[in-house]
């Protein structure tokens, strides 16, 4: 993409600026549209390459003698630049100067014999008209041209042909940015700062990632155009793709000092409207406390809602959505799969029937549907900036979420700077458990499931590996013998298994030993696995071998989990616990059984085993769990 580059002088400083529509920023510079005084502006080159304009609005600085400056000043300052970025990019093309683009003339400085027309009256009434209007439609919002373009085409077709002249309107008046779609290359100045980084590839500003791919581009000429492999999903973030960004975050209205303290107790339309159980309401309690202080200055406010498997933790949220959306403002609830969004949507439309509601994941026809509440997987939060008072993240430990930078940077990027992030999790990442021990992060237990029933404990049993089960045709008599005590009490069984690889041969195995009953594998591989999920939680499948992909968001009444070759390496701690979730979740069979099978003991089966007793001591240290004569 070609911008253009001037500087102008307002008051006591120089600035820099890029221009998608010059004619636009003459009206607005010199036609006292922006009601500022400007002593000198200058064209330095209508038709520059964006990711050159761009490295030179961010590194400009003012120099001495600038007020005295000719235009032969300019070019011999562009012709520097342009040489110093050359050296930090590595890139090397023909210089452009001023020129013959943007010359010296008298008075104030402007470009010789190619000044644009003035705006009539009422075509800039009319171009002012569309920049609110492309102001409003991209409010909390980061888009690449092409998607503003899209958007543009579904909501706005009146704005397709000038939104070029709307959105540099709307960046004049500070409500929008634009900007390449990658951060320049660091100068020298800039590297010695970040103590001798050598890192030469440029950033995405959309996912916060390193770009260190380069490919012929037909869009700019560039031989080697960078761009960003992480994000290229969403559409190609490069170096010559132009990023419109939202610049005006809007605020929930805060509620004064005399009534915050009073926010967070019950009443008749707040957490009693939810019908949660003590442990959800202690914790949700917690959790509107938190929202109900002011962030601090260092970016949004954190909360962790560590709750076990099976606490509820979707009602536990209602409530906070309830104290954002009622005060006008905008939540968000993103979770890294797409199956629990789908899950998820018709519950909250249920539960916030007159709240506009947005369901985004890939494919969805909503994604340019402007919304109170947003439902999203945590990809599709690439699109917004600054646009939550709450950002919800369920499931943080899941792939995948979990140990990806660009998501995270995503979600921290969608909340606004005075807003409120929470975390949703049975299995805290171990940073957080520790920055939540530590006091440095606020946090809520939820340590007992909604049926106030303990957690069932693992049961560690010894047993060869799945590889020798198979190779032998035979399962240990002990495992054997606890599967069909099982299946005796009319349980439904998981078995968990470390590799895709196995699960045809170990389904083999298992059918030969229990003949009587239903027997199926299925993994993320299995493009059935949806219909066997539902015959298995219709009991016409009696046992299940599976993998870690059904660990997590799938609630089967009356089951126990066996986990084969528990001691291996994919299994870590949280895995484990995620697994022994799946047992005793329901109100008629709250006990469950859950066996950790393997060769050894190890530190990961031991911790899953320590966290869940953990959990149960606290539930009952504070009177959560019904009493004996009820379990």
């Amino acid at each position: 993409m070609k911008v253009g580059l001037y500087v102008c002088r307002v008051r006591e400083e120089w600035k820099m600026m890029l221009s998608l529509n010059i004619r636009v920023d003459v009206a607005w510079w010199l036609e006292g549209v922006s009601g500022q005084q400007v002593l000198r502006w200058l064209i330095l080159g209508r038709e520059l390459p964006l990711s050159k304009a761009s490295w030179l609005v961010e590194n400009f600085e003012m120099e001495r003698g600038m007020d005295q400056w000719g235009g032969k000043h300019w070019q011999a300052y562009m012709q520097r630049k342009m040489d110093e970025y050359e050296r930090v990019s590595g890139e090397y093309e023909d210089r452009i100067g001023i020129g013959h683009n943007a010359g010296s003339a008298a008075g104030r400085g402007l470009e010789v014999g190619g000044m644009p027309e003035p705006y009539p009256a009422g075509e800039w009434a009319q171009l002012e008209r569309g920049a609110a209007l492309l102001a409003e439609r991209l409010r909390g919002r980061q888009l690449l041209a092409a998607e503003a373009e899209a958007l543009l085409a579904d909501t706005v077709p009146q704005l397709a042909s000038v939104w070029r002249a709307a959105a540099q309107l709307a960046h004049l008046s500070g409500r929008l940015s634009i900007t390449a779609a990658l951060e320049g290359p660091a100068t020298r100045r800039q590297r010695l700062a970040w103590l001798g980084r050598a890192q030469s590839a440029p950033r995405c500003r959309r996912c916060g990632s390193f770009a260190g791919q380069r490919v012929p581009c037909a869009a700019c000429g560039l031989a080697a155009c960078a761009y960003c492999e992480a994000c290229l999903a969403l559409g190609r973030s490069r170096t010559c793709a132009l990023l419109l960004r939202s610049a005006a975050p809007w605020a929930v209205p805060r509620r004064s000092k005399a009534s915050r303290g009073t926010a967070v107790v019950p009443t008749e339309g707040g957490l009693a409207r939810w019908g949660l159980s003590p442990a959800q309401s202690a914790a949700a309690a917690a959790a509107l406390a938190f929202l109900a202080r002011p962030s601090g200055g260092d970016g949004p406010g954190r909360f962790l809602l560590w709750a076990v498997t099976g606490a509820g933790k979707t009602e536990m949220i209602f409530p906070l959505l309830q104290n954002i959306l009622e005060r006008g403002g905008r939540a968000l609830v993103a979770t890294p799969r797409r199956d629990v969004v789908l899950e998820l949507a018709p519950r909250l439309a249920k539960a916030f029937p007159d709240i506009s509601l947005a369901t985004l994941y890939g494919g969805s026809t909503e994604r340019w549907k402007d919304a109170q509440l947003t439902l999203a997987t945590t990809h599709q939060l690439m699109r917004f900036y600054q646009a939550f008072d709450l950002v919800i993240i369920d499931e943080l430990d899941a792939f995948p979420y979990h140990n990806d930078p660009m998501l995270a940077h995503a979600a921290a990027s969608s909340c606004k700077p005075d807003g409120h992030f929470m975390y949703l999790s049975a299995t805290p990442p171990a940073r957080l458990q520790r920055e939540a021990a530590q006091g440095k992060l606020d946090h809520a237990r939820v340590p007992v499931r909604f049926h106030r029933y303990p957690l069932p404990v693992p049961r560690l049993l010894k047993m060869p590996t799945v590889a020798e089960c198979i190779r032998k045709r035979e399962l240990p008599a002990t495992l054997k013998k606890s599967i069909q005590t099982s299946l005796q009490r009319e349980a439904q069984v998981f078995v968990f298994v470390t590799r895709i690889a196995q699960i045809e041969a170990f389904v083999t195995l298992m059918r030969h030993i229990f003949p009587q009953i239903h027997i199926e594998g299925t993994s993320s591989q299995d493009p059935d696995r949806a219909s066997k999920v539902i015959a298995f939680r219709e009991r016409s499948i009696r046992l299940l071998v599976t993998t870690t992909i059904l660990e997590r968001g799938v609630t089967i009444p009356r089951s126990d989990v066996f986990i084969l070759d528990a001691d291996n390496g994919l299994f870590d701690e949280a895995s484990l616990v995620q697994m022994a979730g799946r047992a005793g979740r329901s109100m008629d069979d709250p006990a469950g059984r859950v066996v950790f099978a393997s060769s050894r003991r190890t530190r990961s089966q031991v911790k899953a085993v320590a966290q869940i007793q953990k959990m149960n001591t606290i539930a009952r240290r504070k009177g959560y769990l019904h009493p004996p004569s009820h379990q």
